[in-house]
């Protein structure tokens, strides 16, 4: 991913639409992971809407492109732009 937050944001404007899953940190040794799609870029933060696969209580979730930009989520998309 690149490594300004501007950088950051214009990457995931291409590729709305996309499936993606998301590794998030949340807490020591824990990690979270969850497969979806990116509906939506706003200025100061992204919207997935995740795969309904029973385990999820919530259907969409955002977060910020600083998350990103210091590691505490990885994004991995299907197929790479």
């Amino acid at each position: 991913m690149p490594n300004r937050l501007a950088d950051i944001k214009n990457k995931l404007d291409s590729c709305i639409g996309a499936s993606l899953t998301i590794t998030s940190h949340i807490g020591r040794k824990k990690v979270n992971r969850c497969h979806g799609v990116l509906k939506e870029t706003f200025p100061a933060i992204f919207i997935v809407e995740l795969d309904d696969d029973g385990k999820n209580s919530v259907e969409r979730v955002s977060y910020s492109y600083t998350d990103v930009l210091t590691n505490n989520i990885k994004l991995d998309f299907a197929s790479e732009i």
